[in-house]
């Protein structure tokens, strides 16, 4: 017999459900979305879809863990806001790569207020890649960001503005590989042609031409509807998500760390954008190396800006439905 909680003798498995539909709104590397989850009696797994992986930019599945670690940060924080604090067992079995997660041991420990913030932030949370207005990022939100990543087992480097160039001569070079390769620009076209799917990146979160900008950002092959508008990103912070090894686990909490600071910007008034087109090429995923004086393994620069109040926000990235990915048969049926 399942938990219950004693705040709204609901039971556990209702609140597990929740939270794996809560994650969906997760961002993830071209929209894919590339997460599976299952409850059962007294846990939620987290498997990844490989079907959703980017094979040529990324073959490693470095992004597709990463992707699939800002889902499970998702679904701690949903937990955490109904009042459910569980043990979070990264890669439980050795046998079973596509398991990523599992939270189990949940304990009723009270609704968390801050938690509660971060799920409406969830339902917000936003990528505009248009230019940031001139308004600088305060000082306090780059560190209350930077600390979350930190609380998350990565880190966050804030690039000076020496190191933004070589970020911009890197992001150049890494946009001319990736143009001049035919699986990539096949890949980009299938994500960005998904019109009805649930999944990848439609014309109207894409900007109509490239803006002017200092670190460009990534050429999906076709021009969007978004309008871009004057400004530039002079005012940004930008800074890499980095970690001190570079293995599945350390992929992982980097998407866990990402979700953490991208809902901590936007509970801030701060809007942040992935570059992952940079690290999707060894060269330059290298000079990124380099910045970080070899201290760390890169997995995403981010660019932080504070976002033209004028301009209306792009609209949310299609999702798939909770049914297509929450598995609920293991204790469907359990409460009848």
């Amino acid at each position: 017999m399942s938990q219950e909680s004693p705040a709204t003798d609901r039971p556990l498995t209702t609140a597990l459900a929740e939270a794996a539909a809560t994650a969906g709104h997760a961002p993830s590397v071209h929209n894919t979305q590339p997460w599976q989850w299952r409850v059962l009696p007294e846990a939620l797994e987290l498997r990844m879809v490989r079907a959703r992986q980017l094979s040529a930019a990324d073959p490693e599945a470095r992004l597709l863990v990463l992707s699939c670690g800002t889902a499970l940060h998702h679904a701690r924080v949903a937990l955490a806001a109904e009042g459910w604090t569980p043990v979070v067992e990264r890669l439980p079995d050795p046998g079973e790569p596509e398991l990523l997660a599992r939270l189990t041991g949940l304990r009723h420990t009270g609704s968390d207020a801050e938690a509660m913030r971060l799920v409406q932030c969830m339902r917000v949370r936003q990528t505009d890649r248009r230019p940031v207005s001139d308004e600088p990022v305060p000082a306090g939100a780059v560190e209350e960001i930077a600390g979350v990543v930190s609380a998350e087992g990565s880190r966050l480097e804030i690039l000076d503005a020496d190191q933004v160039l070589e970020l911009a001569a890197a992001a150049s070079r890494a946009g001319v590989v990736e143009a001049e390769d035919p699986e990539t620009r096949e890949e980009l076209d299938y994500w960005t042609n998904r019109a009805g799917t649930g999944t990848g990146l439609p014309p109207e979160v894409l900007a109509e031409q490239a803006p002017q900008t200092t670190v460009p950002g990534r050429d999906f092959g076709r021009a969007g509807t978004l309008p871009v508008g004057p400004g530039h990103d002079r005012a940004a912070v930008y800074a890499v998500l980095h970690s001190d090894e570079d293995e599945p686990e350390n992929w992982l909490r980097a998407g866990e760390a990402l979700s953490a600071a991208w809902l901590t910007a936007t509970r801030l008034g701060v809007s942040m954008v992935p570059l992952s087109g940079v690290v999707e090429v060894e060269a330059t995923r290298q000079t990124l190396r380099q910045l970080l004086a070899g201290l760390g393994f890169p997995y995403l620069a981010l660019r932080l800006g504070i976002v033209d109040p004028t301009h209306a926000g792009p609209p949310h990235t299609p999702r798939l439905t909770t049914e297509q990915v929450v598995d609920t048969s293991a204790v469907r049926g359990q409460h009848d």
